[in-house]
């Protein structure tokens, strides 16, 4: 086996336990099924990459996107945003969003990172289709935005249930499908006015809240060979979060932003960055 087919294979194993755990321990089959969807979907992108497919990402982002829109938001009626998780948690539930944000968003990113917000956000799924893939203007000072809707999203379902109003799952439902509208149309407006892609997920998604401190301490990172490295700046042009990859230190700036677009390797003229 060729050593470039490693991470999809080990990527496919992961949740293929992942899998089998959640079968047996809530015994239920949807799990099974659900894993190792997401796992094959990722090890598929995975393998593409490997072979130069300049869409691999792309392929999983539409196999992995849709299915949790459509399918399980949209047909199976889950609220897979944040209130969803909050609604799920304080109904002392581990079921659909409590478990898809341990293993996606909380806990997962230690081994990781921010790879979700790469391959299986139905909203960068989106966002990634406009035309600024990489930001024409410098980043600005908005990172602050992203705790306030944190925090809104909190609010809204603990008020719900402080009030204990009525028929919470129709309203889970309805306030996935406006969210996820209200995040489309505020995504597509904050691309077009900063011109970059990704400007929703930099300064707006309450989700980073959960990704940023855990993709700090990730065991998957890009990482730049020195010796090999010539300074052209190519990777940090191509990067759409403005990460430093030349830079092998925790703490490079915007460190805990990598999606594993995997850009920045592509566009090296000296094959520097690397897994």
């Amino acid at each position: 086996m060729k050593k470039d087919h490693l991470p999809s294979l080990i990527t496919l194993l992961v949740f293929e336990v992942i899998a089998v755990v959640l079968w047996l321990t809530k015994d239920n089959l949807f799990y099974l099924f659900n894993f190792n969807y997401i796992g094959l979907s990722i090890s598929l992108g995975l393998f593409l990459f490997s072979r130069k497919y300049k869409h691999a990402r792309r392929v999983v982002q539409l196999l992995v996107g849709c299915y949790m829109l459509i399918y399980l938001g949209i047909v199976s009626g889950e609220n897979m945003q944040i209130e969803g998780f909050w609604y799920y948690l304080f109904t002392g539930v581990f079921e659909a969003a409590t478990i898809h944000y341990a293993v996606a968003k909380i806990f997962g990113p230690l081994l990781f990172g921010r790879g979700w917000c790469g391959y299986a956000c139905w909203t960068a799924m989106i966002l990634d289709m406009l035309p600024y893939k990489t930001p024409a203007a410098r980043r600005r000072g908005f990172g602050f935005l992203r705790y306030i809707t944190f925090a809104l999203s909190f609010v809204f379902v603990a008020v719900l249930f402080l009030l204990r109003v009525g028929n919470m799952e129709r309203i889970m439902f309805w306030s996935f499908l406006i969210g996820n509208a209200v995040y489309y149309a505020v995504g597509i407006v904050l691309a077009y006015r900063l011109r970059d892609n990704r400007a929703f997920c930099k300064y707006l998604c309450p989700i980073t809240v959960f990704l940023k401190p855990m993709s700090y301490f990730s065991l998957t990172r890009v990482r730049c060979d020195q010796t090999r490295c010539i300074s052209c700046g190519k990777c940090k042009r191509a990067c759409p979060m403005e990460v430093d990859m030349t830079d092998n230190r925790r703490s490079r700036k915007n460190g805990t932003e990598c999606i594993f677009c995997m850009e920045c390797v592509s566009q090296c003229p000296r094959n520097a960055l690397d897994l």
